[in-house]
């Protein structure tokens, strides 16, 4: 029989009840019991969903309470002297290195202040991780057991799981060294964490498991001879190790056949590919399966939400079957499911028509016992004529097809993606025009979404507030950023955004060809959910989306105040893309939709507008080659394309975070001002990377995806840092991202710090 496997499910919950658990321990409102216990209900919940639908293999120790690579590096014993020496409960660390700590003595507790660990983009996806930080005094070791619990846990209630674990390459491959030991290659500790490895999965054993998934995610990167020859090493050194469980070997997210040569031959028991992403690899990888392997097919996408076409998935399941034997294949997800929401069935408010085309996470999984049965020769005729009959409705839906649209995309020429002349001369018209001082202080668009304001959204979308009634209230709240930001001097100044939900969400909403959830929510990191818009036809803007908003701002105050729009990768990448055509494609519907925004702004009198694009580095293929290439070429296009309509004297902002990113990638976006994570970078090449970029640069200055407050001189010492590389005349002063998740007095102080920091260097630099 053919079996069926999941590699990981959802942790947040139907409801969101993990990210209501966390913030509320972390707020002191339930107690570090009561938040285990939600963690207990939630993976008793999904383990139980999946042995229900009929899964053979279940994941257990995909459940974390922030990051599961944060919580490989709390379980080696990865934890940096300046966590350490706390000496807090571990779930506290955990969090610390998460996202930050600033406490206060206590009678009971000793003052706490730390920043958090960097964070960046899990491979390709919106799903961010924090980055695995090591030095030479890094002293490997299990820090409890959790894979073992769960896995305990989950026996508890008659479920036998497969415990999943990045494995050791990639935990160190995707780390980095800390900045006290940036001589060292992570990679060269290879020898003293396996023996933790070995540890913890003799423990597993002896718990009574008797397989277990190790994750090389980086097998689908341009990986160098000496990674390739630590991944041979490191798994027949675990296959010569008496007392392990059986490994099966699972990448994700492309294609392996570069690195081949490094898993051929291993003494695994089986391995995973993704065949949804790169099904082309398929022959290749299926002829190094030894005799004795499995191979389990990865073909149930767990990035997309489209519902799977079970023939087609069937007759390739069948091709694996004809080489290796029914015994031998097993119907997987590509994926874990951590990047789709959680039931579909949560969408009462969904059109019908669409709805019959998705398939969340729990939708995922019955696709996967379906196939498996189909091929095993099980009776799933009524299953298999609804899915066809489905596959076939969405390829002659009308919601598709927008000849208006089609015809925009053919007329694009390289005229429009141009602006009118080169950024020398649209800086002298711009200094000439708004005349802002040496070190210009602004922030990157949001400010923070207070209770009142969900409340009051939450009226308006159930229509128990009126238009009128909730347009009121968004003047008096963007009239309260505006007075705020005026008092703290602030130079160009935004509306708040009290009005966005999301920032793809909201433009997503007003765009002709997006359909949207209700519960769709999937987790980026933490306790930060989003809920992506599906493109489910072609895009176009039926009328202005933000522009009554920042003329209201702009007419409050004699400052500049920045028109704010989400970038057209990012509209696409933070979004469900349609896979029924290319994404350059969407990507180009989406900058035409948002140059009509981008010219409706200046035509108001807005006159310095940015267009976001944190997604850039995320839509770059993992390879290098030609299809990388081409994606930054097409990139850059599409931002152009949506921005290059305006005059010189208009100035164009764009923003980064979050990601490793290219210099020469965001040159070709031609923006004049660009602002770029920085407050977790450690690395002082990082700012050398970019000293030779031409236009205008603001470098994040402090973290807000935490509630730590940097005093001015710590602004103070990181624009010192800074300007001993970067020049002066093209430096601003800004946060790292937008502020919606943070309080008003934790944003008030950082902000006046922040402010009182360009200002020191404003007068030095000026006597």
């Amino acid at each position: 029989m053919v079996q069926s496997a999941v590699l990981g499910f959802p942790r947040i919950g139907p409801n969101r009840e993990l990210k209501k658990a966390t913030e509320g321990y972390w707020n002191g409102k339930i107690t570090v019991d009561e938040l285990f216990k939600v963690g207990k209900d939630l993976r008793a919940q999904n383990w139980k969903l999946q042995k229900d639908a009929g899964v053979d293999i279940i994941a257990s120790n995909d459940f974390s309470f922030y990051d599961q690579i944060l919580d490989l590096s709390v379980l080696f014993n990865v934890i940096p002297e300046r966590y350490a020496k706390y000496e807090l409960p571990l779930i506290d660390t955990f969090f610390a290195m998460g996202r930050g700590l600033q406490r206060k003595a206590t009678e009971t507790s000793n003052a706490v202040d730390v920043t958090a660990l960097e964070m960046v983009k899990w491979f390709d996806s919106n799903y961010h991780y924090v980055r695995p930080t090591f030095s030479h005094s890094t002293a490997f070791k299990l820090n409890g057991q959790k894979p073992v619990d769960e896995f305990l846990e989950a026996k508890a209630l008659g479920i036998q799981t497969r415990p999943v674990v990045v494995g050791p390459v990639s935990f160190l491959h995707l780390g980095k060294a800390d900045k006290d030991s940036l001589d060292l290659a992570p990679l060269s500790l290879l020898e003293k964490l396996l023996p933790a490895y070995i540890e913890l999965l003799k423990k597993l054993a002896a718990a009574g498991a008797t397989e277990v998934q190790i994750d090389e995610p980086i097998l689908v990167l341009d990986l160098p001879q000496n990674v390739q020859d630590a991944i041979k090493a490191t798994y027949t050194k675990l296959g010569q190790e008496a007392g392990l469980p059986k490994i099966t070997l699972a990448s994700y997210f492309g294609t392996v056949l570069p690195n081949l040569a490094a898993i051929k031959g291993l003494p695994v028991s089986g391995f995973h590919f993704d065949f949804v992403r790169a099904p082309e690899q398929f022959e290749e990888v299926a002829a190094i399966v030894g005799d004795d392997q499995v191979l389990s097919v990865g073909i149930v996408d767990g990035r997309n939400i489209w519902k799977n076409d079970f023939k087609k998935s069937s007759d390739f399941v069948n091709k694996a079957v004809a080489k290796l034997g029914k015994d031998r294949v097993v119907v997987a997800t590509s994926s874990s499911l951590l990047h789709t929401p959680v039931d579909l069935e949560n969408e009462s408010k969904l059109n019908p028509e669409l709805k019959g085309y998705f398939s969340f996470a729990t939708q995922k999984v019955a696709e996967v016992v379906v196939i498996a049965k189909n091929v095993s020769g099980a009776d799933v005729k009524a299953a298999l004529d609804a899915n066809a009959a489905s596959i076939s409705a969405r390829a002659n839906s009308t919601f598709i097809n927008d000849s208006t649209v089609q015809s925009r995309i053919k007329a694009i020429d390289a005229k429009l993606s141009t602006r009118q002349a080169p950024f020398p001369q649209r800086l002298n018209e711009q200094v000439e025009q708004f005349h802002f001082p040496l070190f210009p202080t602004t922030t990157i668009g949001s400010f923070p979404q207070t209770k009142d304001i969900r409340i009051n959204r939450n009226k308006f979308v159930k229509g128990t507030l009126s238009p009128e009634e909730y347009e009121k209230f968004i003047n008096s709240e963007i009239e309260k950023v505006i007075r705020f930001q005026e008092e703290i001097d602030l130079d160009v100044l935004v509306h708040g955004e009290p009005e966005r939900n999301d920032m793809v969400q909201y433009f997503g909403e007003q765009i002709k060809g997006y359909a949207f959830t209700t519960n769709g929510w999937v987790q980026s990191y933490g306790s930060r959910y989003v809920r992506p818009p599906i493109i489910v036809g072609d895009l176009s803007r039926p009328e202005a989306m933000s522009v009554k908003e920042s003329v209201y701002a702009q007419s409050l105050t004699k400052k500049v105040v920045k028109g704010m729009l989400t970038g057209p990768i990012t509209c696409l990448r933070w979004s469900f893309p349609r896979d029924d055509v290319d994404q350059k494609t969407q990507a180009f519907q989406l900058a035409l939709a948002l140059r009509d925004e981008v010219n409706d702004l200046e035509a108001a009198g807005i006159r310095v507008i940015q267009v976001d694009e944190p997604a850039l580095r995320e839509g770059l293929p993992l390879r290098s080659g030609a299809e990388r290439d081409s994606y930054k070429v097409w990139s850059a296009e599409a931002f152009r394309i949506a921005t290059s309509g305006v005059a010189n004297k208009t100035q164009i902002h764009s923003h980064f975070c979050y990601s490793d990113l290219d210099p020469n990638h965001i040159k070709a976006l031609d923006a004049d001002v660009v602002s770029i994570e920085f407050s977790k970078k450690d690395d002082p090449n990082y700012i050398a990377e970019f000293s030779n970029y031409p236009n205008h640069l603001g470098l994040g200055l402090f973290d807000i995806h935490s509630p730590r407050v940097p005093s001015t001189e710590e602004f103070i010492s990181k624009i010192d840092t800074i300007l001993k590389s970067y020049p002066a005349e093209k430096f601003w002063v800004n946060p790292d991202c937008g502020l919606k998740t943070r309080g008003w007095e934790e944003t008030r102080l950082s902000l006046t710090h922040m402010v009182e920091a360009a200002k020191h260097f404003r007068n030095k630099y000026t006597k």
